[in-house]
């Protein structure tokens, strides 16, 4: 559940898409935070938010087709119309919607959780703690006392971590989760944080006819139990509905 800054005023600036009879509707990602949504060695997007998103698609009876955006831009390049849904592991907030909408949430609120060398005493409060720029983790850490470290990447949070930059990390425990398990010389630390109010498709306040689509075929999936599935196939740690 990681995201949360948004641009200036610029993003209020609208590019209406209309959904016409075989039109391609674009759905952006990030590709590098799995397992929400990541490049596999295919060079293909994979991942969560990729099996769901053909999924949707397939339920919507729309035409889709993926396209991947760095994250500090994602809000921008959508309304800017770049691409037309945003499904990157996006947290719902009260700030975004000021400038997009959202579908109905495809995951709950999940934990976020602290990585740390292993053995290391963190200060959560007035450390040094690394973030990726723009995320709703980012934004609490910087309202926690502690020192914010932000990166572009997901990756370069965790080299700051092993290089001393910073005492942990702050990020989806889903995310960490993995890298902890798989690294001897890291662990999760502290207790979860519970940010943010689940994960939807983001579209440009124009489309609401698109939103719509996807939220019943998001509602559907719900109602049927394959988002259940879904969530814990790659989400195993996280509430499903």
């Amino acid at each position: 559940m990681k995201k949360i800054l948004l641009g200036t005023a610029a993003l209020a600036m609208s590019a209406s898409m209309a959904l016409a009879q075989g039109s391609v509707v674009r759905l952006g990602t990030e590709g590098a935070y799995p397992p929400y949504n990541f490049i596999n060695d295919a060079g293909e997007v994979d991942g969560f938010e990729r099996e769901l998103g053909d999924e949707l698609c397939a339920r919507a009876e729309l035409t889709c087709e993926w396209v991947t955006n760095e994250w500090d831009s994602i809000i921008p390049n959508l309304v800017s119309g770049n691409y037309d849904v945003i499904i990157a592991g996006m947290s719902i907030t009260d700030e975004r919607d000021e400038v997009i909408d959202f579908t109905s949430a495809y995951t709950q609120p999940d934990p976020s959780a602290y990585l740390a060398m292993d053995g290391a005493e963190v200060d959560f409060e007035g450390g040094v703690i690394a973030a990726q720029a723009g995320t709703i983790q980012a934004s609490h850490i910087a309202s926690s006392g502690a020192t914010l470290l932000e990166f572009a990447t997901p990756d370069e949070t965790i080299a700051a971590v092993r290089g001393g930059e910073a005492d942990a990390v702050l990020a989806d425990k889903a995310f960490l989760e993995p890298i902890a398990a798989d690294s001897a010389d890291l662990a999760l630390v502290g207790e979860d944080v519970l940010l943010g109010g689940g994960i939807g498709m983001g579209v440009r306040e124009s489309d609401t006819e698109l939103k719509e689509k996807f939220s019943a075929a998001i509602d559907e999936m719900k109602a049927d139990g394959s988002l259940n599935a879904l969530i814990e196939k790659w989400l195993p740690a996280s509430a499903t509905f």
